[in-house]
């Protein structure tokens, strides 16, 4: 595991999209483009972050925040660096910080072949209520539609 004290997360910047993209590519299929984190850094609901352990990216998020409505968009960490504690700590900053701003809930959704991210989110008490047909490209995927209920 390693120290929350030694994680760091701050706003991502376009200097760091670089490395983003490398983490990005590394974890999924189907990336997204410089393109869609260069909106993402741009856009008025959107919350890019980056998670640095000793002044090194080692994962990020996004996040929606719309009214009330919470959504994880994206959401990753260097595949060397998995199983530390590093994605349940962006996951809980995550938290913390749509409920200060006054969220009911989040969403995400995840593939349902991703057992690692689904563990993580139940844990984090995130339950299924929903699933999406063909949702994910390369391969062809449904996903769940995970929420945490903030009301509860």
């Amino acid at each position: 595991m390693v120290s929350k004290s030694k994680l760091k997360i701050r706003k991502m910047k376009v200097e760091d999209l670089e490395r983003v993209l490398e983490i990005e590519r590394a974890s999924f299929s189907n990336p997204w483009s410089r393109n869609a984190f260069l909106y993402e850094i741009e856009s008025d609901v959107s919350y890019p972050w980056v998670i640095e352990l000793e002044g090194k990216i080692v994962g990020y998020s996004i996040h929606w925040l719309i009214f009330d409505e919470a959504h994880l968009s994206n959401i990753a960490v260097d595949p060397s660096l998995r199983r530390r504690g590093i994605g349940r700590f962006i996951l809980e900053k995550v938290i913390e910080s749509v409920k200060k701003k006054g969220a009911r809930f989040l969403t995400l959704e995840v593939r349902v072949s991703n057992t690692g991210a689904i563990s993580l989110y139940t844990k984090m008490n995130f339950k299924v209520v929903g699933v999406r047909k063909n949702y994910y490209a390369n391969p062809v995927e449904d996903a769940f539609i995970m929420m945490k209920n903030f009301d509860e």
